[in-house]
């Protein structure tokens, strides 16, 4: 589960070159409260790299444990195979993002999106450790939906094999906030064009059993919020 090990004791991460945004700097938090919310509330990932030098930008599942994020894919994939290697690792950029509304002004050029988002840059290493990579497979599982992983099959040895985990330890890390509505120039305040936010969310719908699901088997609570 997302932060099961003890986090460091600093509160927020501290800001680098690379951290620092160049574009609305004050929408940037380091509050690792922030960043662990942001992260433990999404699906799926983006992780970039460079292959072959042109850059590589992935979209893939993972999961938090502590200061820590997990990453899984095949052993045949490129990235994991490069993040085998015992040194250096495989250097990576990985993004979160949550969009919660459509911003829209009374000008083209204000249009925006409230969002919330989280950027990691650090070095990716294959996680090799047998304990680890089950605590990481479970992570994954439970990431999607909490309580899953004990209510599934573990996977086997050949599954195992030709399954390989990454680490991302979480230190260069900042989140990009924008919330409120749109900021449009004050000699367009009185066009006559709506402006305002349109919020979105999202959330389970009810669940939809497998065609060769055996009878009597019941949706489980951490399905219906029981």
């Amino acid at each position: 589960m997302p932060g099961t090990t003890a986090d460091t004791q600093s509160a927020a991460y501290t800001p680098t070159d690379r951290t620092v945004p160049t574009r609305s700097a004050e929408r940037a938090s380091y509050d690792k409260e922030l960043v662990h919310a942001i992260l433990d509330e999404g699906y799926v990932c983006h992780l970039g790299f460079v292959r072959d030098g042109a850059p590589v930008v992935l979209p893939t599942l993972y999961g938090r444990v502590g200061e820590r994020l997990y990453l899984h894919g095949s052993t045949g994939s490129r990235p994991l195979r490069m993040a085998g290697a015992p040194d250096p690792g495989l250097a990576v950029c990985v993004t979160v993002t949550h969009v919660d509304g459509l911003v829209l002004a009374r000008s083209a050029f204000h249009h925006s999106i409230n969002y919330r988002s989280v950027v990691v840059h650090g070095v990716a290493h294959e996680v090799t450790d047998p304990e680890e990579r089950r605590l990481a497979l479970d992570t994954l599982v439970d990431h999607v939906v909490p309580g899953r992983a004990a209510d599934s099959r573990p996977a086997n040895k050949k599954e195992l094999a030709a399954t390989a985990v990454i680490r991302l330890d979480l230190e260069e890390v900042s989140a990009k906030v924008r919330t409120g509505g749109a900021n449009d120039d004050p000699e367009d305040l009185a066009l006559p064009h709506w402006a305002g936010v349109v919020p979105l969310r999202k959330g389970y719908e009810a669940p939809v059993p497998n065609a060769d699901l055996t009878s009597g088997i019941e949706v489980p609570d951490y399905l219906t919020g029981r």
